[in-house]
């Protein structure tokens, strides 16, 4: 299949209608199969051939008109306009450990270190193009002015970042960032606009609102919180500011939720009345069981900074700092950290908002090192209102992974980095063309390929396209670009140019709130409920 067509279509075989195109010199497609037929051996196969594809062309013609489809429109998502990045906006970097460098990098600032690693992996395989991307990315005409980490190595990684010279737009050194020992002293300098925040979620609230109070506009890291009360403080020092927050959800820039979205409001599905997603992982690495670093030492951290707004002050310890999100000191675990994604990606493409109630299950099953958050967890989430549930599942002891389901009563649409729509085999909707069997329920209805410039409106069973959820790099336009980058951009956007970004504080809360009802009533082994009037857990 080639991704220069309009429309990236494969037929499903079936009933042959009648043929009557004509061809670019007015010979009518029947005749052309007629003639070939009395070639022998040759006919055979081009008779064949012709014939599936007027049956394919038939089926997809009427499968986009009765999805409302248009055949000519392109599938993918257009790059989006183009303009100066505007006012230099000058950024200060909170958390520089493993997600805060990605985020810089994807602001335009790559370590030095990384460069010349993804270089040399160039070199020996042109065809990984992580470099590329990163020189490719759009020039956000920002500067890292300032870096605070208590891990002195870190922090002195950032400083090397803020300075690289071979970066997206090229040509610009820009000077060395300062250093900051506490993040305060950085919300006070008058050389930081914006901050971001990629420390442990313990310390996300009183940063942000402290950065509100300063004026400093917030792009932060999930989980939003740790608490249920850290989230309403957290919200009303936004609410109450003109400060633009951002939450870190990179999954609203990828493609195949923004057609999902679409998908939805086209009502192809259906009555929607059960959702469920899972994030499985089967590694120590997927566990937060991450390497220790060997110049970790009470005399390159400053633990007592570190622990600050944590509930249960402990001795120092290399495993909680550089293993953090295993306590429920810092985190929530599985909650905060992956069910966050899953949930905000659903909230994207239906806005189903705070669940009216929530239960949940699981445990510490299979990594038995001293932590406290589950490795094995479930919740269900009901919104009796709109006649749904909503299930999450995950374990960090096994790696089967499928997208995100939305089971309506026509079709069910799984949706990863790319996403799938079957129908229904009792579908009301498409009762009619299965009994004509124009629709194959045994086959996909519709697939979306992020960055092809078609929709597969029939498809064949080897032709399904399934790859991992896009939490690295969607498509604007046909070309491949980080989700990362895109959100910070989208932020930075709405800095300059007004607006509101698509995680805002409003979303941000919501997020908080769904997770924060699924670890309570994990830890107090009941369901819990939302109250809309007094905004509280129950």
């Amino acid at each position: 299949m080639s991704d220069e067509r309009t429309n990236d279509v494969v037929g499903q075989a079936g009933q042959e209608p009648e043929a009557t195109e004509m061809t670019g010199k007015g010979i009518g497609r029947r005749d052309v199969i007629k003639a070939l037929a009395s070639i022998p051996i040759f006919g055979v196969f081009f008779y064949s051939f012709f014939k599936k594809k007027a049956g394919d062309d038939f089926r997809r013609s009427e499968i986009l008109a009765e999805l409302g489809v248009s055949e000519g429109a392109p599938a993918y998502i257009p790059e989006a306009i183009s303009r100066s990045p505007g006012e230099h906006v000058r950024v200060g970097i909170i958390g520089f450990g493993g997600e805060g460098e990605s985020l810089v990098r994807n602001a335009g600032f790559a370590h030095p270190e990384w460069i010349a690693e993804r270089q040399e992996e160039m070199k020996e395989d042109p065809r990984n193009d992580w470099y590329q991307s990163y020189i490719d990315q759009e020039d956000l005409n920002i500067s890292i002015t300032g870096v605070c980490d208590v891990f002195d190595v870190r922090a002195e990684r950032g400083l090397a970042a803020s300075k690289v010279d071979l970066r997206p737009g090229g040509g610009r050194v820009m000077p060395e960032a300062t250093r900051f020992l506490r993040y305060t002293d950085m919300l006070e300098s008058p050389d930081v606009d914006a901050v971001i925040i990629a420390t442990p979620d313990h310390w996300h609230s009183q940063m942000t609102i402290d950065a509100a109070a300063a004026g400093k506009h917030v792009y932060c890291e999930k989980a939003m919180t740790r608490t249920e009360e850290e989230t309403r403080a957290m919200y009303e020092a936004v609410k109450s500011s003109d400060i633009v927050f951002q939450l870190g959800h990179q999954n609203r820039q990828v493609e195949s939720h923004m057609k999902a979205r679409e998908i939805i409001e086209k009502d192809i599905l259906g009555p929607i009345c059960l959702i469920e997603t899972t994030t499985n992982r089967n590694s120590p690495n997927g566990a937060w069981v991450y390497d220790i670093h060997e110049e970790g030492s009470p005399e390159t951290i400053d633990w007592e900074q570190f622990e600050g707004p944590a509930p249960n002050k402990v001795p120092f310890s290399l495993e909680r700092f550089f293993r953090w999100r295993c306590w429920f000191d810092y985190g929530t675990g599985l909650s905060g950290d992956l069910l966050s994604h899953e949930y905000d990606a659903v909230n994207q493409i239906l806005d189903v908002g705070i669940p009216h109630s929530a239960v949940a299950s699981g445990g510490v099953y299979f990594y038995k090192d001293g932590r406290d958050v589950p490795d094995i967890f479930q919740a269900v989430f009901e919104y009796p209102d709109r006649d749904l549930t909503f299930m999450y599942s995950a374990t960090l002891a096994n790696g089967k992974r499928r997208g995100k389901m939305f089971m309506g009563h026509d079709a069910t649409m799984e949706v990863g980095s790319g996403l799938t729509v079957r129908a229904e085999r009792e579908s009301t909707r498409f009762e009619q063309k299965i009994d004509d069997d124009i629709i194959d329920p045994s086959l996909p209805l519709f697939t979306y390929r992020p960055g092809f410039k078609g929709i597969d409106a029939v498809t064949s069973a080897t032709e399904e396209y399934f790859a991992s959820r896009g939490l690295l790099y969607t498509y604007r336009g046909g070309k491949r670009v980080s989700a990362y980058h895109l959100h910070i951009k989208e932020w930075l956007d709405v800095i300059r140019n007004g607006g509101d970004p698509s995680c805002n504080i409003e979303r941000g809360f919501e997020e908080a709130m769904t997770c924060h009802m699924a670890t309570r009533a994990y830890q107090l082994g009941r369901k819990v409920e939302w109250d809309p009037v007094r905004r509280r857990i129950v």
